[in-house]
């Protein structure tokens, strides 16, 4: 983790013995342990928690990302033609209505409604001009 071999811990626990004593030895040796593993666990949490905001930070800037990119294939469809061009509109016939009789309000009878005419029969499409299956056309 820091670069330190095993000749070096060997040294160090030599000079911790020399300087303590075999009777505290054990105990210095739990205590520094217990503070080494709260340092780890403390450097454990920062880390996640740094891991963490760094992954919001990321899932933030790809929900924005795939924000824009919709809006963009949205103004795509909007702005760009379309590759099928219209069908061309049968113009349509409009029905021949019958006049009506002129009312007379001298009269006290009621006059009687003209009755609907139904509308012709709409005419179909032109044919085409070069179809074999037709009979010549006369000039």
């Amino acid at each position: 983790m820091f670069g330190i071999s095993f000749t070096e811990l060997l040294l160090v626990g030599l000079v911790a013995l020399l300087v303590l004593g075999p009777e505290r030895l054990p105990g210095a040796a739990r205590t520094a342990g217990l503070w080494v593993g709260r340092l780890k666990r403390s450097f454990n949490a920062i880390k996640q928690e740094v891991e963490r905001e760094i992954g919001a930070d990321d899932i933030r800037r790809q929900l924005h990302n795939e924000h824009i990119l919709s809006l963009e294939q949205e103004a795509r469809k909007i702005f760009t033609p379309t590759q099928q061009e219209p069908t061309p509109v049968q113009p349509a016939v409009e029905p021949t209505i019958a006049p009506q009789a002129p009312v007379d309000n001298t009269s006290s009878v009621a006059s009687v409604p003209a009755e609907p005419v139904e509308p012709a029969p709409t005419v179909a499409a032109p044919a085409v001009p070069n179809d074999p299956t037709l009979p010549p056309r006369a000039p």
